[in-house]
């Protein structure tokens, strides 16, 4: 059986990787300030793509660097999706109602 292999050249990876550089830019660019916050925490999911894109990166790294880019991508993309559930449960206790007031 024969599997279909996919290659990326350094010129189409560069590639790809500035048209979602400049996307990413032109949409949270255009976003109000007052909601970066409560958009960037509810969209924990992109995170998620980022740790399983690091993992592919790494499970098919074939020299020692690529293997520690591989590594530092997993391990960034891992504490930025907890981060983000961080700042998420910071943000929904703001709206919960203080004892304090309950006279």
């Amino acid at each position: 059986m024969e599997y279909a292999t996919t290659v990326l050249t350094g010129f189409v990876a560069l590639y790809i990787f500035m048209l979602a550089a400049f996307t990413g830019y032109e949409i949270i660019g255009r976003v109000p300030s007052i909601l970066h916050t409560p958009l960037m925490s509810g969209s924990n999911f992109v995170h998620g793509i980022v740790v399983v894109g690091a993992l592919w990166a790494l499970l098919n790294a074939s020299t020692t660097l690529e293997q520690a880019i591989g590594f530092f991508g997993v391990l960034l993309g891992a504490g930025n999706a907890a981060g983000g559930y961080v700042v998420t449960e910071r943000m929904l206790e703001m709206f919960k109602p203080s004892d304090k007031n309950k006279g």
